[in-house]
Formats: structure tokens, sequence, C-alpha cells
């Protein structure tokens, strides 16, 4: 078999590895954060200078975590890409 297919197969099989961990990481951390959002809005005892902090805490996760994924994404193209031209 060809290395260079080798290669693209391996490239493939990591992205589609790395998608299928991301989403399932993405989907925990959302359905806590339904969960903690539920339980924040009953306590009475949480302010809600700790709620908005928080709330921007989880903000500034998810942005970091879409900034991630664009970059493995724009990594994996580029590889791709680099396997394309070399035929």
């Amino acid at each position: 078999m060809d290395p260079k297919q080798v290669a693209k197969q391996m490239i493939v099989f990591n992205k589609t590895a790395f998608d299928n961990n991301f989403r399932a990481m993405q989907a925990l951390q959302e359905q806590t954060e339904r969960l903690v959002g539920k339980f924040w809005e009953k306590s009475p005892m949480f302010p809600e200078e700790g709620k908005k902090a928080i709330s921007d805490w989880m903000s500034a996760y998810k942005k970091g975590c879409d900034d991630f994924k664009s970059l493995v994404d724009d990594n994996f193209k580029k590889v791709e890409d680099f396997f394309k031209e070399t035929k």
C-alpha cells in the first residue's frame, strides 16, 4: 500500500476521532451547564455577582472551545491539502 494513502487514512481516522470526542465533551459540558443553571436559579444563597461571574466564565470557556475546534479543523485541513498536493 502507498505510504501517502496510509497517511491520508490516518489523518481521516484521527480527525473523525477528534470530532467525535469533541462533540461528546461538548454535550457533557452543555448538560452539566443546564443542570447547574437550574440549581443556581433555585439557590437563594448564591449572590447575583457570583452567578454573573460564573456565567462569564462559561462564556469564555465556550469561546475557548470554539477557537480550539476551529484551530484544529484548520490544521487538519492544511495537512489534508498537503497530501493532496503531493500526489
